[in-house]
């Protein structure tokens, strides 16, 4: 595949071949504005780039930077406000700026489909999925009704969704998360479309289902020479299916380049902040601290002249970065950026935080013994939620809790802060069993001593009072001071250590950014001076910029109050940053258990592996490393088999042992333990996930 198909203002292209000069999507000098009765809002003042034939663009940016804006521009489907104010752009060399609905129409679906993150906004949730597919072929490709059933049948094999004729009758909410996405693809590929837009196609998936959906639009694309435009903010994502990549911020290009001379060398500081946003494989809270970038996109109306990003980088010089006529420059073969002062840039590195004493970390704070959660939805049928889940935390430590949606988690976080209650077993804190104590059932001490951060912090703020009412009703209830004078002290002590001016506490929560709210709901977790910190998916709906920020405000807040921490994420490089120690969980059972660095490394359960196996690196210099895909969907709670319970999609089967005897605990250390039927040694024997060569 050609490469060099690139916004290379003023280079020298005349060597070029003719095909390298015609892209299938050309982008030039596009402005978006939006026109309200009082006001005029540019989303993006100035953009060009091109897509090449069979190549895959990623489109990488912060929320807010305009690209699902430029994405609806290309579709023409700004609404009723969003106008092309100026520019072109040009699909197959048809201009779709100014063109008649009609003409639309017949590109839309066609040439050009889309696949959106969410995949409900796509899909009708009053019409089986196989008269959604079939409207399609019927539209575009002027099919008959029974040839149109055929192709979606064969459309859904395409895209590995099982049994494709009972698929086809069933209806949207009938189907996972995963399966909804793949029938979405299957829809935007189903007239075979020349230019394919995936607008986060993956943003709230398992990390396992993510990993099967883009290995399969990387296959289809393959297999009908589709060219992609990807648009996500999950960098190792981009970094592994795409060819070439452009950085958005505020409405424009900042930087574009091949993938891996661009992941290999940033130059502009905004790429470089968001590549030190991620937490990686390789390394963890001890060997590395995310680098958050701070401040944030401005708004439309605010930003200043010159480099956009001034405001936020460290190396804004006065008289050469607010210059107007800051344009893209050259960097290198096929790289451009937006910055003055690129080639004198350089990189920050975040310094590492002191080492939490392990004297510390000997008292056991919270101990869960066999903890059974059980709903019956019928005199035969039950759910088992959670069966004989047993781990510790100490004092200070983070447990983190992973496997994929359904495992279990979220109902041992709702059982461990009273939101729940367990069937069976006992979970100890201060000397009390708290399993079977609902919340109204608790004293207040207990109350007190645990609290939760949930994944969205709407679920915390009431969007009726003011930032600090919640922060301010914790520390009355719990009577943590007395007086309006002191409350009011503790609040603004409380927004400081969440990095927060005392200014927003008398906003409303709609007047916040995501990420400033999840501060306040992390300020209001800390309000009550706890014991223990249940975080379910606290930074998962969050950029990574913002996340990169509130993931080492917890750390470093964790770290002075001596907190533990039960940390609950489907990010397993997250986890791998963050965690002391690892609870793997698989349709309500224990697979793994120990310390971060035996479950990321050598000797690991095969469903660990496969997680681990699904995690993107944006690294390009990292070692190909064997991704594991898990067929098959997880069984059904109700019906759990017999054996061990991964079995049924387990690529390291042992035979039918698996299918009927529940495995045995291997004891791998006194902290390592793994459930599974491969002998020890075995186990033993295998290499790290990421560290392992790919197998023939």
């Amino acid at each position: 595949m050609n490469l060099s198909v690139s916004n290379l203002q003023g280079a020298d292209m005349s060597d070029a071949p003719k095909s390298d000069l015609e892209p299938l999507l050309d982008i030039r000098d596009l402005r978006i504005e939006f026109r309200g009765k009082s006001e005029t809002v540019v989303a993006v003042p100035n953009l060009s780039f091109s897509v090449g034939p069979g190549e895959s663009y990623g489109l990488v940016g912060e929320s807010g930077c305009g690209k699902s804006t430029t994405a609806m521009a290309i579709m023409g489907y700004l609404g009723n406000t969003g106008v092309i104010a100026d520019g072109s752009i040009r699909f197959d060399g048809r201009e779709l700026v100014g063109a008649r609905e009609k003409e639309l129409r017949s590109i839309r679906g066609r040439r050009i489909a889309m696949v959106y993150q969410d995949p409900m906004s796509a899909l009708n949730p009053v019409k089986t999925i196989g008269s959604q597919l079939a409207e399609v072929p019927l539209l575009h490709l002027g099919s008959t009704k029974k040839e149109a059933m055929e192709m979606a049948a064969a459309m859904l094999d395409d895209v590995r969704l099982p049994d494709a004729g009972d698929m086809l009758k069933r209806y949207p909410h009938q189907l996972s998360g995963g399966q909804q996405q793949r029938v979405v693809i299957a829809m935007a590929l189903l007239a075979r479309p020349s230019l394919l837009l995936l607008d986060e196609p993956t943003t709230g998936l398992d990390v396992t289902v993510e990993a099967a959906v883009i290995d399969l639009i990387g296959e289809l694309r393959r297999r009908y020479s589709t060219s992609l435009l990807f648009i996500s903010h999950n960098l190792g994502l981009i970094a592994e299916t795409c060819d070439r990549v452009g950085i958005m911020y505020s409405g424009e290009m900042v930087e574009e380049g091949t993938t891996g001379d661009l992941f290999r060398t940033p130059r502009h500081p905004y790429t470089q902040g968001l590549i030190d946003c991620i937490p990686d494989i390789g390394s963890d809270k001890h060997s590395r601290a995310l680098a958050a970038i701070p401040g944030h996109i401005p708004l439309p109306q605010e930003r200043p002249e010159g480099c956009f990003f001034a405001p936020r980088c460290s190396g804004f010089t006065a008289g050469l970065c607010d210059r107007p006529d800051l344009d893209l420059t050259t960097a290198g073969a096929d790289h451009l950026v937006r910055c003055a002062r690129w080639q004198e840039m350089e990189r920050p590195r975040a310094k590492l935080p002191p080492t939490l004493s392990t004297m510390v970390q000997q008292e056991e704070a919270i101990d869960l013994s066999d903890v059974t959660k059980l709903y019956r939805i019928s005199a035969q049928k039950t759910v088992k939620a959670n069966e004989a889940v047993s781990f510790g935390a100490r004092k200070a430590e983070i447990v983190a809790l992973v496997g994929e949606s359904g495992c279990g988690k979220s109902t041992l976080a709702r059982i461990a802060t009273g939101l729940d209650s367990a069937t069976s077993g006992s979970i100890r804190m201060a000397g009390e069993n708290i399993a079977e104590l609902q919340a109204r059932e608790r004293p207040r001490h207990l109350l007190q001593s645990i609290q939760m951060i949930f994944q969205n912090p709407d679920s915390t703020l009431n969007p009726s009072h003011s930032a600090a009412f919640s922060i301010r009703r914790s520390i009355k209830k719990f009577g943590v001071r007395k007086g309006r004078a002191a409350i009011e002290q503790r609040v603004r002590e409380l927004l400081e250590m969440v990095r927060l001016s005392p200014t927003v506490a008398d906003r409303k929560p709609s007047q916040l950014s995501g990420g400033q709210k999840q501060r306040i709901a992390i300020a209001r977790a800390f309000a009550a001076d706890p014991s223990l910190i249940v975080a379910d998916e606290p930074v998962s709906a969050l950029d990574v910029s913002v996340q990169a920020a509130v993931v080492t405000l917890l750390l470093d807040i964790q770290r002075e109050k001596h907190t533990t921490m039960l940390f609950i994420s489907h990010d397993l490089a997250l986890v791998r940053h963050v965690a002391d120690k690892v609870v793997v969980m698989y349709l309500g059972k224990v697979m793994e258990k120990g310390t971060v660095e035996e479950v990321f490394g050598a000797g690991t359960h095969p469903y660990t592996e496969a997680l681990i196996s699904a995690i993107r690196s944006p690294n390009p210099d990292e070692e190909p490393r064997e991704r594991i895909r898990l067929t098959g969907e997880t069984p059904s709670p109700v019906n759990v088999p017999a054996g061990c319970r991964f079995a049924t999609r387990c690529h390291r089967k042992v035979g039918t042992i698996c299918d009927s005897v529940a495995p045995p605990i291997r004891q791998m250390s006194d902290t390592h333990e793994i459930a599974c039927h491969i002998e020890e040694g075995r186990l033993r024997g295998e290499l790290p996930v990421y560290a392992a060569p790919t197998r023939g």
